[in-house]
C-alpha cells in the first residue's frame, strides 16, 4: 500500500541520513552449513537503553532448507526520492533475502513487528531463471526504478554469464534481465552506481562451480577468478568499458560510494596471487571513461606453516583476505575487513587518492585468534567479515562467516558464530569494542551468521540523489 507522504526513513541526502535517529534493531542472515535445517533471519536488539541490548530478540526461520542466506537488502530506500524515477510513496518495510545456493528469494515484512519479520512471498529459482536468465542471486540493492539483484550464474545449469535481475519495488515480481548490451562482461558480483551521472559499476567473483566448494587452487594460481571492473550506461543499461586491474589481482568484490555529486568509489580486492596481499582501489569516472588506481596495499603476514590450514601451508603466510569494505555515509572513513588476519581497519579517505590508516582492531584470524574483550578466555574463529556502518558513522557492526565452503577451507576447525559492535571516534578516527555487545555461539542456535542490515537503513544499503 502506498503512503501519503514519503517514508520518513528515505533521507534525501547523506547529511540528512547521518542526522536521523539511530537504529533500534538489526537483522542478520544466519545459515545452516549442513543444509539440514532452515536458515533464518535473526533480530538483534541494538538499543543501548534496552534491557535486552546485545541479544537476539527475534528469529524467523525460512520455509525451506538449503538456501545459504547471504547478502540481503531493503525493498526501497533513499534512492526512491530520485527525480528521474521517483517512487516516494513506497515503504522501507520488506527485506529481500536471496539464497545463494538455492536461487530462491524470500520477501519478509518487518512492519507489524520489527522483531518478528514474516515471510510473505517466495520467488523460486524457476521464476528467476525464466524471467531474467540468472541463478545464484547474491546481492540486493534498492534503486530508483526497482530492485537490482546481482546473480553469479546463468539459468538452467549454465555457468554464466552472471548479471543483474531487476525486481519490482512493490510486487517483487522479476521484471527481467537488466542488461541490454553486456559487452565482454561474463563474471559478476556486486553492482553500484552514480545515479546523477547515469553510470553503473559492476565487479567480478566467479561462476557457481568456481566458488561453491571453496577456492579452487588451480583456478586461483591460474588467475581465472574475476579481476576487472565494468562500467555501464545506467539508463540505457549498456556496457561502456572494462577496466582490468591485472590478472594477479584476483576477486575485486564490494563496491562502495556515496556522494551524489562525485564520480568515484572504492573496491576491495581479495588477494594478489604474487604475494598474497590484499588491496583497495579507487575508481574515477570523468564523464567519458573510467580509471582505476590502487590506493591501499595490505601485506600478508608470515606464519609457521604448521599453524596454517592445508590450503596456505605451502606459502608460509596468512593473506589478509579483504572480503568486505564499507564506507561511512559522509565518505570520511573506509572500513576494511581482513578476514584472514583477523583485522578490521579504518582509513580516513577524505583525500580518496591518499588514504590514511586511523584505526585498527584484531579479533580472531586464521593464526592470530584474538578474543573479544567481553570474553577474553573464549576461543574464537573466523575474523571480521561482513561490515556495516550506522548512518551517523558512530557504530560499526561485524559478523564472522564468509561463505560456508570457504569458512571450512580457511578455518577447518570451524568458525562458530559471533557478532560484534565497535564504537567510532568520529573526530580523529579510532575504534574500540563495545564490551556489552557480543552475541555468539548458541545465541544463534547453531547457525553461522553473515550479513547484517540496520533498521531504517545503513551505510551500504542507501544511495542518494541530493548532496
Amino acid at each position: 500500500m502506498s503512503l501519503w507522504k514519503p517514508d520518513p526513513t528515505f533521507y534525501p541526502s547523506p547529511r540528512d541520513a547521518a542526522a536521523a535517529p539511530p537504529e533500534k534493531v538489526a537483522y542478520l542472515a544466519a545459515f545452516d552449513r549442513s543444509a539440514s535445517r532452515p536458515d533464518a533471519i535473526a533480530v538483534l536488539d541494538v538499543d543501548p537503553d534496552s534491557d535486552s541490548y546485545g541479544t537476539v530478540v527475534g528469529w524467523t526461520d525460512m520455509p525451506f532448507i538449503g538456501d545459504e542466506l547471504h547478502h540481503f537488502g531493503w525493498n526501497a530506500c533513499s534512492s526512491a526520492l530520485c527525480p528521474y524515477a521517483p517512487h516516494p510513496h513506497t515503504e522501507r518495510r520488506y527485506l529481500i533475502v536471496p539464497g545463494l545456493r538455492s536461487s530462491r528469494i524470500y520477501v519478509l515484512d518487518t512492519k507489524d513487528d520489527p522483531r518478528s519479520p514474516q515471510v510473505v512471498k517466495v520467488l523460486d529459482s524457476e521464476e528467476l531463471a525464466k524471467r531474467a536468465g540468472y541463478s545464484r542471486p547474491h546481492t540486493v540493492h534498492c534503486g530508483p526504478e526497482g530492485l537490482y539483484v546481482s546473480a553469479l550464474g546463468g539459468a538452467n545449469g549454465q555457468e554464466g554469464p552472471g548479471g543483474i535481475a531487476l525486481l519490482d519495488h512493490t510486487s517483487f515480481e522479476v521484471l527481467g534481465r537488466w542488461e541490454t548490451d553486456r559487452g565482454d562482461q561474463y563474471l559478476a558480483y556486486d553492482v553500484w552506481w552514480h545515479l546523477n551521472h547515469d553510470v553503473a559499476v559492476t565487479s567480478e567473483w566467479g561462476t557457481p562451480s568456481m566458488i561453491e566448494d571453496g577456492i579452487v587452487g588451480e583456478l586461483l594460481l591460474g588467475r581465472k577468478y574475476g579481476h576487472a571492473l565494468h562500467f555501464w550506461d545506467l539508463r540505457r543499461r549498456r556496457h561502456l568499458q572494462t577496466v582490468d586491474l591485472g590478472d594477479q589481482y584476483q576477486m575485486p568484490l564490494e563496491l562502495r560510494a556515496h556522494d551524489p555529486t562525485k564520480t568515484y568509489g572504492f573496491v576491495g580486492v581479495v588477494i594478489n596471487v604474487e604475494d598474497l596481499s590484499a588491496s583497495i582501489w579507487l575508481w574515477q569516472w570523468d564523464g567519458q571513461a573510467a580509471t582505476v588506481t590502487k590506493v591501499i596495499d595490505i601485506p600478508a603476514e608470515p606464519a609457521d606453516p604448521e599453524s596454517l590450514p592445508p590450503l596456505l601451508q605451502p606459502f608460509g603466510a596468512v593473506p589478509p583476505l579483504v572480503t568486505d569494505i564499507d564506507l561511512s555515509v559522509d565518505d570520511r572513513f573506509l572500513y576494511v575487513s581482513a578476514w584472514g588476519t583477523g583485522q578490521l581497519l579504518q582509513y580516513d579517505v577524505s583525500d580518496p587518492l591518499h588514504p590514511t590508516l586511523t584505526g585498527s582492531v584484531r579479533i580472531d584470524g586464521i593464526v592470530n585468534r584474538s578474543a573479544h574483550p567481553a570474553a577474553p578466555s573464549l576461543p574464537l574463529a573466523g575474523g571480521p567479515q561482513m561490515v556495516e556502518v550506522s548512518r551517523d558513522g558512530k557504530r560499526v557492526y561485524v559478523t564472522n562467516s564468509l561463505y560456508g565452503a570457504w569458512d571450512d577451507q580457511f578455518y577447518p576447525d570451524g568458525v562458530g558464530a559471533w557478532a560484534a559492535k565497535l564504537d567510532v571516534d568520529t573526530e580523529s578516527g579510532g575504534l574500540s569494542f563495545d564490551t556489552q555487545f557480543f552475541p555468539h555461539g548458541e545465541d544463534f542456535r547453531g547457525l553461522r551468521v553473515h550479513q547484517i542490515r540496520l533498521q531504517g537503513g545503513d551505510a551500504s544499503s542507501d544511495s542518494y540523489c541530493y548532496p
